[in-house]
């Protein structure tokens, strides 16, 4: 419990916060994150409140919390952002810069979480069929899908450069990339390839459903392909997809 007077220091300058009963309900590793501004505490987001008693505290917006609208137009990518993107990581070079390209595409091309590229193993990978077994989580479903020739060409690559662990994606310690790592990658391929809008990891996974949507791919074969248990999670990508309303005004 957080006494109902307590003192606290914030860069340097102390403030006293008064009326803050707060029941902590803290999760496996949360913590408790206090920032100061304008001269009021705020409760940071990796802590979850349930109030006891009268307080004067707002409560914190995340950044994340924004309206997306305020920060760009649509929440996916198209095919030729993601293409900027790849040949933004290569024109920049470095020691990971295949395994960061091809992140992408294959993300990409199967429409995966940010956790699924992560546990990516290369048993996964049948070469000789040319097939990727994409595991979900969150309850998806499993499902085997075809390589094309580039990726089959930039992974046996990548196989190359990076041949003692099981991972498809590693790090420098030949461990899976961390989550955060990835997202990383992503968001400064966005950056490189100088995208007009911020990007998320997730919106790769939405480039696929919209890709597919709009090539006209019914929606069953699209929730079956993304791993979606509900097909209602499906259906937003056929709502955005313009070719369904192309030839409406032929003569």
């Amino acid at each position: 419990m957080i006494s109902s007077t307590s003192v606290w220091t914030f860069g340097g300058k102390e403030i006293e916060l008064q009326n803050t009963n707060f029941k902590l309900k803290v999760g496996k590793m949360a913590e408790i994150a206090y920032e100061f501004s304008g001269g009021q505490a705020i409760v940071g987001e990796l802590v979850q409140l349930s109030k006891v008693g009268k307080t004067d505290l707002p409560k914190r917006q995340s950044p994340n919390q924004r309206k997306y609208s305020e920060v760009r137009s649509r929440e996916h990518l198209l095919l030729e952002e993601v293409e900027a993107m790849r040949e933004a990581i290569k024109k920049r070079g470095g020691r990971h810069a295949h395994r960061d390209s091809t992140l992408i595409l294959i993300i990409y091309r199967h429409g995966l979480r940010v956790e699924e590229a992560a546990n990516l193993k290369w048993e996964q990978v049948n070469f000789a069929s040319g097939n990727l077994h994409v595991r979900r989580i969150k309850r998806g479903t499993p499902s085997t899908q075809p390589l094309g020739g580039d990726e089959m060409r930039a992974l046996r690559k990548l196989q190359r450069e990076y041949p003692t662990s099981p991972y498809i994606f590693q790090s420098s310690r030949k461990g899976p990339l961390a989550n955060d790592t990835i997202a990383g990658i992503i968001e400064k391929a966005g950056r490189l390839a100088n995208l007009s809008f911020p990007i998320h990891p997730h919106m790769l996974r939405h480039g696929t459903g919209y890709y597919l949507a709009n090539k006209g791919i019914d929606t069953r074969t699209i929730q079956a392909y993304l791993g979606h248990k509900n097909i209602q999670h499906t259906v937003r990508y056929t709502e955005l997809a313009p070719e369904r309303f192309k030839g409406l005004w032929d003569s």
